[in-house]
């Protein structure tokens, strides 16, 4: 049994072509597709099926991926284990996460973070909630930081900050000098969302619906990007409830402007999720103890 051989079959398997694990693995298709074949041969079996141009895992394949995955990186961690022991690690750490946190939050977190363990060699991922999970599971990444809801029982979540939502609208708004408005109010204004699945919109609607507000309103316009948002308000296009931390500079600078609802506060968790494991890279455990 050749590890490698095992770490090649994971790849293709990731990736859905040996074409593409090749380049990542910095060697020739016909080498990947030796190594492929080496592995079918030890256990007797095809593991991918070639047909009509796809390649996709047989049966088998399927059964195989997950005890490979298993051996890869248990074989992975035993080597950096080893290393810390000896004092041999490059430690690294490869983040991922959800859009507002990745774009809004951790990059500061990170500046923070290197100045404290500038020995740490640190990759950030950003993707919607879905994908950095997926990255996850598939060992693309070492832990994730999102704020949508986190439904696989296999991963360990710990909360590590939470973020307010808040109203805001644009200098020549009606709302400028007032303190507080009533939430009914909102059904006459113009409300800009995010789209249909976004985890920040469904919060705020679920709030909305709770104050029996959302069934009165009239949704003015859609886009799917925070910064976008904020642009539109700026213009007066409409106003927007929008997580803090996205909002922050423009509040500071005046570019927009917050109002309180009366009675009303909307939050959410940020997550902290990480696969269990026996042994965390000097990396991970780091960052963790650093964020925490």
């Amino acid at each position: 049994m050749n590890i490698e051989n095992l770490k090649m079959f994971c790849l293709v398997v990731d990736q859905g072509s040996i074409s593409q694990a090749a380049r990542l693995s910095y060697v020739s298709q016909p080498a990947v597709t030796r190594q492929i074949h080496q592995l079918e041969n030890y256990y007797g079996t095809l593991l991918f099926d070639r047909s009509e141009g796809k390649l996709t895992p047989t049966e088998t394949g399927r059964l195989l991926y997950p005890f490979a995955k298993t051996i890869v990186n248990d074989f992975n961690r035993s080597k950096e284990v080893i290393k810390q022991v000896t004092g041999e690690s490059n430690a690294y750490l490869r983040v991922g996460a959800s859009l507002t946190i990745g774009e809004y939050l951790l990059p500061s977190l990170l500046g923070s973070f290197k100045k404290q363990e500038p020995e740490i060699k640190v990759t950030l991922t950003i993707k919607n909630t879905p994908g950095v999970l997926e990255d996850l599971a598939n060992d693309v990444i070492d832990l994730a930081l999102v704020e949508g809801m986190v439904e696989n029982k296999k991963f360990i979540v710990e909360k590590f900050a939470d973020d307010e939502l808040v109203l805001v609208y644009p200098s020549d708004h009606p709302w400028r000098g007032r303190t507080e408005i009533n939430i009914d109010e909102l059904a006459n204004e113009r409300m800009i969302w995010r789209e249909s699945i976004s985890g920040t919109r469904l919060i705020v609607e679920n709030a909305l619906r709770d104050f029996g507000v959302l069934d009165k309103m009239e949704s003015y316009m859609e886009i799917g990007s925070t910064q976008a948002i904020k642009s539109a308000v700026e213009a007066g296009l409409g106003i927007s409830i929008l997580p803090r931390i996205t909002v922050a500079r423009e509040l500071e600078q005046g570019l927009l402007f917050e109002v309180k609802m009366t009675g009303v506060e909307i939050k959410r968790n940020l997550w902290l999720v990480k696969k269990p494991l026996r042994f965390s890279s000097f990396g991970v455990s780091s960052f963790v103890d650093f964020i925490q």
